[in-house]
């Protein structure tokens, strides 16, 4: 019962963040790094560039992971280039948002890392 209290409030507090970082006209830095860390855990993607203005990202994901080693230079891992269009940013990110315990960790880090920069949530 309290894990599924902790998934919720994880998932509302992250809903709540995207939505406090898609009010700005312009996006800061350190928003728009969280928008494309939610975009990396979602697709997979790597290179990812986010054109505010046209409502395009362009990113390349990664279609296999068995050949990437962090420990070397990965020089030849098989990717896909895509440039997607988005009608609205805050519905884009929120269906990227994924509800396993893998994300659910990542979504809770950016949310420590965010709250230890003094970004305000809802208490």
């Amino acid at each position: 019962m309290e894990n599924s209290g902790l998934r919720s409030r994880i998932l509302e507090d992250i809903e709540t963040l995207i939505a406090s970082s898609c009010t700005k006209q312009k996006v800061p830095l350190k928003l728009k790094k969280l928008h494309i860390a939610i975009l990396k855990n979602h697709y997979n993607a790597a290179n990812v560039s986010i054109d505010y203005h046209r409502r395009r990202v362009e990113m390349d994901i990664v279609m296999d992971d068995k050949d990437y080693d962090p420990k070397k230079v990965n020089l030849s891992i098989p990717t896909l280039h895509t440039n997607l269009w988005f009608k609205n940013l805050y519905d884009f990110l929120i269906s990227c948002i994924d509800q396993d315990p893998k994300s659910l960790a990542f979504y809770s880090m950016l949310l420590k890392s965010y709250q230890n920069n003094e970004i305000s949530l809802v208490a």
